[in-house]
């Protein structure tokens, strides 16, 4: 399977500006899901009914392009949108809590940071993808972890399970990860804040990914 781009939202949208964006960002190539994450500086969720008027504006804008919308962090809000999943950390609601909220349709990924055990565990429970990370430093978030590529070698060589790389990824930095056996990668500054625009980071993105799957 070639790896695949799973973009995260910047931390804080414009929802004037940013849904024309997405729009020509998404356009720009394939991109397998958007995760809407949307915090303040000092990491706190922003208020429920931001969240909620986000997704409500970019469900239309994701599934115009055959792109699945996840909320980060709460299934209930999730459930509430009528969004496709929900992506959840260690220290959010358990994945068995957040399955029985959205069902057995609901996309659900886990965060499993450096962690064989918990990767397994979340895929034994049911989880639709785990991620890893952080793989490089990152200024959306303060990561605690930091995993290596060897980690997404030995999954892949374990489970059919996908895995998502998450950290601090760029096109500089992406091969390594997908040479390593990623799934997706999961950008958020490396595409927003990409010296060339959003929509080349998407192209390059997609280029690097059918380049580094043929060599």
């Amino acid at each position: 399977m070639q790896c695949r781009l799973y973009l995260i939202t910047p931390p804080s949208l414009d929802l004037d500006s940013f849904p024309d964006l997405l729009d020509k960002t998404l356009a720009a190539g394939d991109v397998a899901c958007l995760q809407l994450r949307l915090k303040q500086a000092d990491e706190t969720p922003v208020a429920d009914a931001l969240i909620l008027q986000a997704a409500e504006t970019l469900l239309p804008i994701a599934h115009k392009h055959d792109v699945s919308l996840l909320l980060n962090d709460r299934p209930d809000l999730a459930l509430t949108a009528g969004v496709d999943g929900v992506h959840i950390g260690q220290d959010d609601t358990p994945y068995a809590e957040a399955r029985q909220i959205l069902g057995q349709d609901a996309i659900i990924g886990v965060t499993c940071h450096d962690s064989r055990h918990l990767a397994m565990v979340a895929g034994e429970e049911g989880a639709d993808y785990v991620a890893f990370g952080a793989f490089f430093p990152t200024s959306t978030k303060t990561s605690s972890t930091q995993a290596t590529p060897e980690l997404l070698t030995w999954w892949q060589e374990t489970t059919e399970l996908p895995c998502v790389a998450i950290g601090g990824i760029t096109t500089e930095n992406a091969p390594t990860l997908v040479k390593a056996g990623a799934d997706f990668l999961a950008v958020s500054g490396g595409v927003w804040g990409y010296a060339h625009g959003a929509e080349e980071a998407v192209r390059a993105f997609n280029t690097l990914f059918v380049s580094t799957d043929e060599s």
